[in-house]
């Protein structure tokens, strides 16, 4: 069985962090450029989940699955995921709940040989291949708290005005 506490000790500083961002008195505030705005972040954290709750769930069912992520980079996709979930506040509920639905795959679902399950994985970055070959879904789950939402942590964390951020940051 994999041990969820750290995958949900993820979910809960980005989702801090989220709620910090929100609560900074701009409802939103200026990326850098180049960068993503916090609801766009937060729809993109929102597709990560759906894409990993997707694979996971037909690894369970039996069927055949694939891992990629280049939806989740796309601004128009974002801004109608943000629109669809209702803002900001609606992103960040639905975060929480696939947190909760991922770590109830992850752990107690799952056995271990479709953890291991060999997952063919698209992962990009900015127009950039990470990752273009199998990869254990255990793997794909793990990534998730130990890379992405710490990353999108801190990404939101940035957005902070200088007197909020350095209160925010732990």
């Amino acid at each position: 069985m994999l041990d969820t506490t750290p995958l949900r000790d993820a979910y809960r500083a980005l989702l801090d962090a989220a709620t910090t961002v929100a609560a900074a008195g701009d409802t939103s505030p200026v990326p850098p450029a180049g960068e993503w705005d916090a609801d766009q972040i937060l729809a993109h954290v929102a597709i990560i989940n759906a894409v990993t709750i997707a694979a996971a769930s037909s690894v369970a069912s039996g069927a055949n699955t694939t891992y990629d992520n280049r939806i989740a980079q796309d601004t128009w996709t974002l801004d109608r995921i943000a629109s669809l979930a209702g803002g900001n506040a609606g992103l960040r509920e639905r975060i929480r709940l696939q947190g909760d639905a991922l770590c109830a795959l992850g752990g107690p679902v799952l056995s271990e040989v479709e953890l291991d399950t060999l997952v063919p994985a698209l992962l990009l970055s900015k127009g950039t291949v990470l990752v273009n070959q199998p990869v254990p879904l255990r793997d794909l789950i793990t990534g998730l708290a130990d890379v992405e939402l710490p990353g999108h942590t801190q990404q939101l964390l940035a957005l902070l005005p200088a007197h909020v951020g350095a209160q925010a940051t732990p």
